[in-house]
């Protein structure tokens, strides 16, 4: 048997095994789990270190690693701003957001941020979001099995069908049978095997392409070295979109919900915004060490398997392999966890049978879970790219969330009508500068913004206008 295909059965292997392992895990927790409250918010009581593992299994996604390689490839070292925004983001969630909005949740039992809304705002806007949020949530799912799917297809030559359907059955499959508490036991695993992967792959990555002084040389374009080099339209957008969006996440204060206190949340959460900062050097380095080999890769999202292919040993390769498809395996269940809760708690109970029982909802929660991978694996194989999936998700809850979130928790003047009024204003002007003659920029003249950062800086302006008044 040649060597390519004894290669290619064994990554077949290594992604069976750990599937397994992973469907194995989610099925022992989830006998565990008999109530709605552990499966939404596993009975309050993560300490730090399992609020930290869950969190930063959630951020190291399709989006931070083949997504981010992608940017690096196309944009060079300023690639770094899409994690290291998260990063930021996610130390406002520590220390200012997720305390805050945690002594809120405890005091009136919140499973979800649409609990929160509803009784801040009011029952309609809070079905709005959660709508919206679906909708979103839907393409960010699709996005991470898309990730897989790019894997699979370059490393172990598995279609792209069949790749989405595997990430599709081994994140459902676990995460329906056990929810947040089986997701964050499994994430402990995920962690460990991204960092480990990615700091293996690293100084092999470094090795074939030369070093820093070997990437150097194979590139003219000096810029690709500008830590601003993508131009600062696109990194004040994605500042603007991504740090409120790692604050305001219903998937992320979800989890945080989860804590057992206030420190709990403090330490875990700072140390994963710690983490994204630092690992955010790793991919963009993987992806600019590509480029310099491999400059006429028919499309950018196939930067990292391609140099997890051809750029290491065997061994390591393998090892990285595990690496991305635990990357992308432990964002996918915590899409899931936001659309099980959107759809069941947030809508249906709400809205069409609030005395829905604690046993029933948690059925309904484990089945809304195996439809939404379903449909995830559809909308996986229509999208172009991971980055554009997560774009899709990101802008709409920015624009919609960040203002009615940061006033509502921090003003007791912001009301119902700010809220709905920022929200739909954000997204109205988002959609028009996306879908008119702009082309999604507006010129300033002295800076030019696109269409999400003007659509966040209009809501946030509204909700300021509106500050006390009720009509």
């Amino acid at each position: 048997m040649p060597e390519s295909q004894k290669g290619k059965i064994f990554m077949l292997l290594v992604i069976f095994m750990y599937a397994v392992i992973l469907v194995g895990i989610g099925a022992f927790i989830g006998r565990k789990v008999k109530s709605a409250s552990e499966f939404f918010v596993a009975g309050r009581n993560f300490n730090s270190g399992l609020l930290f593992t869950t969190l930063i299994a959630a951020n190291l996604g399709a989006g931070s690693t083949v997504g981010v390689t992608a940017l690096a490839y196309q944009h060079g070292l300023s690639a770094w701003w899409w994690i290291g925004s998260a990063g930021i983001g996610s130390m406002i969630l520590a220390f200012i957001v997720g305390p805050k909005i945690w002594r809120i949740a405890r005091e009136n039992n919140f499973y979800t941020l649409s609990d929160y809304l509803d009784k801040r705002y009011s029952k309609f806007f809070s079905g709005i979001i959660s709508l919206m949020m679906a909708v979103g949530t839907l393409a960010l799912f699709s996005g991470q099995l898309l990730g897989i799917a790019w894997i699979l297809e370059v490393v172990a030559e598995i279609p792209k069908t069949q790749g989405v359907i595997i990430g599709a059955v081994v994140t459902t499959l676990y995460f329906a049978a056990g929810g947040l508490l089986s997701s964050a036991v499994v994430n402990i695993i995920e962690v460990a095997v991204i960092l480990i992967g990615f700091i293996i792959a690293l100084p092999f990555v470094l090795k074939f392409s030369g070093g820093f002084e070997g990437i150097k040389a194979n590139l003219t374009d000096q810029s690709y070295f500008d830590f601003f080099g993508m131009g600062s339209t696109a990194i004040i957008g994605y500042i603007v979109m991504l740090v409120p969006s790692f604050f305001i996440s219903p998937g992320l204060i979800g989890k945080v919900f989860a804590a057992k206190n206030e420190r709990a949340i403090k330490i875990g959460t700072s140390l994963n915004g710690l983490v994204q900062l630092i690992f955010a050097v790793i991919p963009v380095i993987i992806g600019m060490a590509a480029f310099s080999c491999f400059p006429n890769l028919a499309r950018a999202d196939l930067a990292l398997p391609t140099a997890m292919k051809n750029m290491m040993p065997f061994y390591a390769g393998s090892i990285a392999l595990a690496a991305i498809f635990a990357a992308e395996v432990s964002t996918a269940d915590t899409v899931l966890y936001m659309l099980a809760g959107s759809l069941t708690n947030d809508i249906y109970k709400r809205f069409f049978n609030p005395k829905i029982s604690d046993t029933k909802l948690l059925t309904l929660s484990r089945i809304t879970s195996v439809i939404c991978g379903i449909i995830g694996v559809i909308l996986a194989l229509r999208l172009e790219s991971i980055i554009s999936a997560l774009t899709i998700f990101y802008s709409l809850m920015s624009v919609s969330l960040s203002a009615p979130l940061i006033f509502g928790l921090f003003t007791k003047r912001a009301s119902n009508f700010g809220a709905i009024l920022s929200a739909t204003g954000g997204i109205i002007l988002t959609l028009f500068i996306t879908f008119s003659g702009l082309s999604g920029y507006v010129d300033f003249g002295f800076i030019r913004l696109n269409a999400s950062t003007c659509g966040i800086i209009f809501s946030f302006v509204l909700m300021a206008l509106s500050l006390g008044r009720t009509k």
